[in-house]
């Protein structure tokens, strides 16, 4: 069982947390977690992209000249690909990108991304992380405190005053236990979490 430090909003130690072996020691997985990312990247993509063929674009019904006689080269339209306006030839059209991940995997692959997070020292705890007003300088004197920059910062439930002065900052995400995924975990190099957030985490996976 990984034993990690706990820290207050000084950056200073006011303790420590064992951590459940079923939820951050468990085997790394790591072709769930390259398909828990590629799902995440792929299920973003909008497949919205769309080209016309020859058939749909305006005009080109009539034969720009007659078949024989002219010395030009025989042409049916003038929207066919190789005219100026004509169509494309493999028109690009709207797709779904979407992919699939059954609910055991995903548990799996994010057990397997904290897992990876405590290995490397990247799991940082905090008591509590509350702010009296919506303020991003008083957020970032959290961050300087603790020596964190590009982090994901994982609450408990939906804090207002943290999630409005956290989103101005550069490289700086932050989620409930609830929104918790696998790809944010493993971008952000350091994962800023509550010990409250811990102990959620612990009831919903283990």
């Amino acid at each position: 069982m990984a034993n990690v430090s706990v820290y207050n909003m000084d950056g200073q130690q006011v303790g420590s947390i064992d951590l459940n072996d079923a939820v951050f020691g468990v085997e790394v997985n790591e072709h769930l977690l390259h398909k828990a990312r590629v799902t995440t990247l792929a299920n973003s993509r909008q497949g919205t992209k769309k080209q016309k063929t020859r058939s749909e674009v305006r005009g080109g019904g009539k034969k720009p000249w007659r078949q024989k006689g002219t010395g030009n080269a025989r042409q049916g339209s003038i929207r066919a690909p190789q005219w100026k306006g004509g169509g494309v030839v493999f028109a690009a059209v709207p797709r779904d990108f979407t992919l699939e991940m059954n609910k055991k995997e995903k548990r799996a692959a994010l057990k397997s991304a904290l897992t990876n997070c405590v290995k490397d020292n990247n799991l940082v705890v905090l008591d509590e992380l509350k702010l009296n007003e919506i303020k991003t300088k008083n957020f970032k004197k959290v961050l300087d405190n603790l020596k964190l920059d590009k982090s994901l910062v994982v609450l408990e439930g939906l804090d207002k005053n943290v999630v409005l002065s956290a989103r101005n900052i550069e490289e700086v995400k932050t989620s409930t236990v609830n929104e918790l995924n696998v790809y944010d975990v493993l971008k952000y190099e350091k994962v800023l979490i509550t010990k409250n957030a811990v102990k959620n985490i612990e009831e919903v996976y283990k």
